[in-house]
């Protein structure tokens, strides 16, 4: 990307409002997981006061205290960076494998296109949820099962949207004249086919980190989440039979994943803005 483009993109970007909005959030919370720890570098799991301390009632204790008087805090700034990991992790494994799926059947075309299709749809005829579900109980719950499970029900769709972009550009010119000066397949897909139909997989994969977080902090929620790591959906799980008397348990990682999750969808409607003007100007 040139200094120009660059700058191009960045001013179709800003001129979104909402996505400005949801980067600063995303940043805030990209921040807080990262530096996070070093305010709270005791462990989450720790008991370290009475349990149901309401919010804002004692110094030290923002947020209260949860059932077992383990820092709500403290637990919400270790689950940023269980959240945003698992998110990143699982969107990048569903794209190596989501991407590579998509152009070689829309490059080839044919049997090939054919048998990797059936594939791809034999995965998207299982609800994507109850499959995490499965896969996470039969590996054992843990971050890399978590991770591994997320990739598998998220690649097909990716897939699918690469597959339709190469089927459109590969009859282009500038593909043609590469075939003709002798290029190999490998180089044709991935030095000039690809570069130009990565902006709707930037988009679809930042919206697929949102999905990612939301997954994951619902197998928590269930019980399947790592048991050594603290997450916002297990912070809920763990506030729900007490919600009537103690309602910030719940209440603020049920926050911190709705600012999350819905900061980058607002990034990822900004991206789309900026990567496809065109497409964004006829849909308004």
């Amino acid at each position: 990307m040139t200094a120009s483009s660059l700058a191009e993109f960045t001013r179709r970007f800003s001129r979104h409002g909402g996505a400005v909005l949801g980067a600063a959030i995303l940043f805030a919370i990209t921040m807080l997981a990262v530096f996070g720890p070093l305010l709270y570098p005791e462990s989450p799991w720790r008991m370290v006061q009475k349990p149901f301390l309401p919010p804002m009632m004692t110094d030290g204790f923002l947020f209260g205290t949860d059932t077992l008087g383990r820092n709500i805090a403290a637990g919400l700034v270790h689950g940023a960076r269980v959240s945003l990991l698992i998110g990143l992790a699982s969107t990048a494994a569903a794209l190596v494998v989501g991407v590579t799926t998509g152009a070689v059947a829309g490059f080839f075309g044919g049997r090939v296109d054919d048998v990797l299709m059936r594939f791809t749809e034999l995965f998207q005829t299982i609800p994507n949820f109850a499959l995490a579900i499965v896969l996470v109980a039969i590996l054992q719950p843990s971050t890399d099962s978590i991770v591994l499970a997320i990739a598998i029900v998220s690649w097909p769709p990716i897939a699918r949207l690469v597959r339709s972009e190469f089927l459109s550009l590969r009859s282009r010119e500038f593909v043609q004249a590469s075939i003709v000066q002798g290029q190999s397949s490998f180089q044709i897909i991935f030095t000039q086919i690809l570069p130009n139909a990565l902006p709707p997989v930037i988009v679809m994969a930042s919206l697929m980190v949102a999905t990612a977080v939301l997954l994951e902090s619902s197998l928590s929620f269930m019980g399947l989440g790592d048991p050594n790591t603290m997450s916002w959906g297990y912070m809920i799980g763990a506030g729900r039979t007490v919600i009537r008397q103690a309602w910030w348990i719940s209440f603020f990682p049920g926050i911190a994943i709705l600012l999350t999750v819905l900061s980058i969808n607002l990034v990822g409607e900004g991206l789309n803005d900026a990567l496809n003007p065109r497409l964004s100007r006829r849909t308004r």
